[in-house]
């Protein structure tokens, strides 16, 4: 460690520094005019109001006191390095090494942060899931995502709820929605979206064959209501039936799941999550709510791919990522036969992340 690498590290990261208080700037003034709203008396009587206004006040908060703990960081690396060009004895490598490891992580959050400015993407998020045709392979495959995306929530510190779940015809699910609540869980979860390819040795298969299945995964941000969309009742279309799955009496003998189609776009909700029939229709409209401002804000971005509300294949040349677990050599041991192995396999997107995670989870 020499201190002329030590100088261009520091200068990277105080440009680093630099550009991200530059997309922050302005936070301490709406931080103000928030505190000043909240000191107007009538601001208590609309709950409505007293709740965004707080959960706005507490995500810039968080973000300022972020940018203090980076400022301190970045700081206490540079005096570091002063006492190390000073006298090397002053200053262990160890030292400096984490205090690069702690503002490096640091400036990681609020770098990310930064990116992830499109509208939502600071906001919950919905995932739902659909498999493709295959049966029970392509259902077990959807519910493996599932449990995919609920430890990455875990991990991540998001919090999550089903909403929504049909069992498969024996194993894995034909429809699931997953509600994920935290900051940034959007803009983490939106690129998410499209079509998932597994390959593997197919467990519902007697002769053991590879079997590749597919994997459809929706993401909307999760909206209570959206002034700048209108939902017309003569454009819905309400149907009940009983909740699927264990529950008891009170789930087997009462029509407490709801469906709502939104007949000029065709997009359908449904949700079940919940014992009352009213609850369970307020979520679904929240829901509906959701995927109609991803269909907006899809239509306001002109992307040209495939987008939550249009009809894409699930199927060969669609798949936004590829999972490959057979040849099984890849992956028979991870922890020591990776790097041995002969194998040659393709792998796309996070595959190793993916594997990872995979095998420690008893899916």
């Amino acid at each position: 460690m020499n201190i002329f690498d030590l100088n261009n590290k520091y200068t990277e990261y105080k440009k680093r520094f630099d550009i991200i208080s530059a997309k922050f700037d302005g936070l301490s003034a709406r931080n103000s005019e928030l505190e000043a709203l909240q000191q107007n008396p009538d601001f208590y009587a609309d709950s409505s109001l007293f709740a965004k206004v707080n959960k706005e006040k507490r995500s810039i908060e968080k973000k300022l006191d972020n940018l203090k703990r980076c400022k301190t960081a970045l700081e206490d690396f540079g005096a570091g390095i002063e006492l190390f060009s000073a006298d090397a004895t002053s200053v262990s490598e160890q030292e400096l090494e984490e205090l690069e490891n702690n503002l490096e992580k640091i400036l990681n959050t609020l770098w990310i942060e930064t990116l992830l400015n499109k509208e939502c993407d600071d906001g919950p998020a919905i995932i739902t899931l659909h498999p493709g045709a295959g049966g029970e392979e392509a259902q077990d495959w959807a519910e493996m995502l599932a449990r995919m995306y609920l430890r990455y929530a875990e991990m991540s510190g998001f919090k999550t709820k089903v909403l929504d779940y049909q069992a498969g015809d024996g194993a894995g699910v034909k429809t699931m929605s997953i509600l994920v609540e935290g900051e940034y869980a959007y803009g983490y979860l939106r690129t998410e979206r499209g079509v998932h390819r597994l390959v593997r040795i197919s467990p519902f298969d007697a002769q053991s064959r590879r079997h590749t299945s597919f994997a459809s995964v929706e993401v909307s941000p999760f909206v209570e209501d959206s002034q700048d969309i209108e939902i017309l009742d003569k454009d819905l279309k309400f149907d009940t039936y009983k909740s699927c799955g264990a529950g008891g009496q009170h789930v087997n003998k009462t029509e407490s799941a709801v469906r709502i189609t939104h007949l000029p776009t065709g997009i359908v909700v449904q949700c079940q999550n919940e014992r009352s029939q009213i609850k369970n229709k307020e979520m679904a409209m929240k829901m509906l709510y959701s995927k109609l401002l991803e269909r907006d804000m899809a239509k306001k971005e002109q992307e040209k791919q495939a987008r939550l509300g249009e009809n894409k294949k699930i199927e060969w040349g669609s798949q936004i990522r590829s999972y490959i677990l057979q040849p099984y050599n890849l992956v028979k041991d991870h922890r020591t036969n990776l790097e041995d192995s002969n194998t040659t396999a393709v792998l796309d997107g996070n595959i190793q992340d993916f594997i990872n995670a995979f095998l420690k989870v008893d899916i």
